[in-house]
């Protein structure tokens, strides 16, 4: 088998622009079904402050901010047609969006979304985090040390928020993971619609010995190389 996917560092990416990257590379993996030839994409990239709503029924009503006060605060509002609800992306915050041929793989959607976790919960294993799955919600979560103070109840704060689209079979979308990200703007909405549910990041769970950015995202890759490689 050719390689499992290529990596490409989109930098510092608006959240509409890095969508038609998505885009782009969808149909050229979708395209490469037949030939056998050419893995997918990764794209890993940080965007500006922008809170993503999808098209599930009511995620619109977890948006607590008003119209000025995330001008003000510099936030766009996007809508997106992955899965999920609602979520912040922001400085900080390592979004990566993993584009394979789940046929190829050999995997189906619920396969793909537990891939997603362990490779996260491995990645935050490597850096002295403790990562748990959640069995009522997707993404990786931590013990709630760590989740910003009015937040309270809740077993454990995410440091993942994950959230895809499948179309013939090809992933869009994918993951984010709090790095060093501004945790104060989650107060905007209902973090992925889930009400008492804190939201922590390394910086938080581990103060000065904090990885930098690209500490993580190598480890990423090839957490996610590995897990993929493995189906």
């Amino acid at each position: 088998m050719s390689e499992l996917f290529k990596v490409i560092d989109l930098g510092v990416m608006g959240y509409e622009q890095a969508f038609e990257e998505q885009l782009r590379h969808h149909e050229r993996v979708l395209g490469q079904r037949n030939d056998g030839h050419g893995g997918g994409v990764l794209l890993l990239v940080e965007h500006p402050p922008v809170i993503t709503i999808s098209n599930r029924k009511g995620a619109g009503e977890h948006l607590l901010a008003s119209e000025d006060g995330l001008k003000a605060m510099g936030v766009q509002v996007c809508p997106t047609n992955r899965g999920g609800d609602i979520t912040y992306h922001g400085p900080g915050q390592l979004v990566a969006y993993l584009i394979i041929d789940l046929n190829r793989h050999h995997l189906k959607l619920h396969g793909y979304m537990r891939l997603l976790e362990e490779a996260v919960i491995r990645t935050c294993h490597a850096f002295g985090i403790v990562g748990v799955r959640d069995s009522d919600a997707t993404g990786v979560w931590v013990p709630d040390e760590g989740a910003f103070d009015d937040i309270t109840g809740s077993a454990a704060a995410k440091i993942c928020a994950m959230g895809v689209r499948v179309s013939r079979w090809v992933t869009m979308h994918g993951l984010a993971i709090n790095v060093t990200t501004n945790l104060e703007h989650f107060s905007l909405i209902v973090p992925c619609g889930l009400p008492g549910r804190g939201v922590t990041s390394f910086q938080a769970q581990l103060g000065e010995a904090c990885p930098a950015m690209d500490e993580v995202k190598k480890t990423l890759v090839l957490m996610l190389q590995d897990e993929v490689g493995k189906v």
